[in-house]
């Protein structure tokens, strides 16, 4: 009978022993790592997410560039634009004061001067452009146009960035009036003394977002749409000095 419960404490104490090692085995257990085909298996997905990924934000950057060129071509064109009406309202504007101290009128569609804001016509015989709503102002300063430039195109970027002399077309309606019966030598005097002031088209250059530089390439109004040079009269347009090629197959400096 002794040797009996000496067996079962014995037996006992092995089974506590094996209770007490189990927290141990699982700990090791836990703490095995990964095998070598499920590291290879993890890297194989992310380089196929890497594959996938990095052209789609090659593609994102790119047309994200593509939009900010689109975006100061605009400026351009309407800078430009803006400046050509009001240049033209300039030189209309000039003619009026030379026939008005001629004493000649200058023509109409009816045959009477040309008023602001009353049809006529321009030097080039076009509409007359103070009956343009977009033009509130004429450019007076007649020293940036060259003889080479006779449709008053802006002659340099810088130009459009520094600004010009203008005067607002309320103005230009009471140019003359000294004299006229219809008109006080007060309401004259108040029309005649308005001084221009300056006008900017462009805060700053633009830069070419696919070349990183505020680097343009020209066009003037006699330059030919496909012309590799600019002949440096005016600038009619702006395009970009990069040779690549945009999402649509087109080349960004034929934008």
């Amino acid at each position: 009978m002794l040797a009996k419960g000496h067996r079962d404490r014995k037996t006992q104490g092995r089974g506590e022993g094996l209770l007490s090692a189990s927290p141990r085995l699982r700990v090791s257990m836990s703490h095995r790592g990964f095998s070598l085909i499920e590291l290879v298996i993890t890297v194989a997905v992310l380089a196929i997410l890497t594959l996938g990924i990095v052209p789609l934000a090659r593609v994102s950057v790119k047309r994200q560039k593509e939009q900010q060129l689109r975006e100061a071509l605009r400026e351009f064109r309407e800078a430009i634009d803006q400046f050509h009406r009001e240049a033209l309202a300039g030189a209309q504007m000039q003619i009026q004061q030379q026939g008005q101290g001629t004493g000649q009128p200058q023509p109409g569609r009816s045959g009477q001067p040309a008023q602001p804001g009353q049809p006529g016509n321009q030097p080039g015989g076009g509409p007359n452009p103070f009956t343009d709503p977009r033009v509130r102002v004429a450019i007076t300063d007649t020293t940036i146009f060259t003889a080479d430039n006779p449709d008053r195109y802006p002659p340099d970027l810088d130009t459009l960035v520094k600004g010009v002399n203008v005067l607002p077309i309320a103005s230009v309606a009471g140019l003359g009036r000294r004299g006229n019966l219809n008109y006080t030598a007060t309401e004259a005097a108040t029309e005649d003394s308005q001084q221009p002031k300056i006008k900017v088209y462009l805060r700053r250059i633009p830069v070419d977002p696919m070349t990183g530089k505020a680097d343009w390439d020209f066009r003037s109004c006699y330059d030919t749409p496909d012309s590799g040079s600019w002949g440096g009269e005016n600038i009619f347009d702006v395009h970009s000095k990069s040779d690549g090629v945009a999402l649509n197959g087109e080349k960004y400096r034929d934008w």
